[in-house]
């Protein structure tokens, strides 16, 4: 069971055992329960309404992320598939059009070797 749905299963129980107690401690004795236990019921009841209502909007939270997690994925790859390699072929078809080709240069020797030579 979720967080959220015990809170509001503690919340009602607590406030419907404090309506019971007070109900029946009204029709046998004429008064009401001690105060500190009208007390802790109803700061359960509050502390459980609070907790549910935080868990929700955790939940709604977390759902708005993972949607928008999916549409950027899913946005991300409809770029990617509509550009392709557009920008190399177009150095490439560049380079090839002033008819120039690479000349390769070969990596010279480092440190003692290249002095010495």
């Amino acid at each position: 069971m979720t967080l959220k749905w015990m809170a509001v299963v503690v919340g009602t129980v607590s406030l419907t055992l404090c309506v019971t107690g007070n109900a029946v401690t009204l029709a046998v004795n004429g008064g009401q329960l001690p105060l500190l236990v009208n007390l802790v019921t109803l700061t359960a009841t509050g502390t459980a309404v609070v907790l549910a209502v935080l868990a929700e909007l955790n939940d709604r939270l977390n759902d708005r992320i993972s949607a928008l997690t999916e549409f950027l994925v899913a946005r991300l790859n409809e770029i990617e598939s509509s550009t392709g390699d557009r920008n190399s072929g177009f150095v490439e078809g560049y380079l090839l059009s002033h008819g120039r080709e690479g000349t390769v240069v070969p990596i010279g020797r480092r440190g003692r070797e290249a002095a010495e030579r």
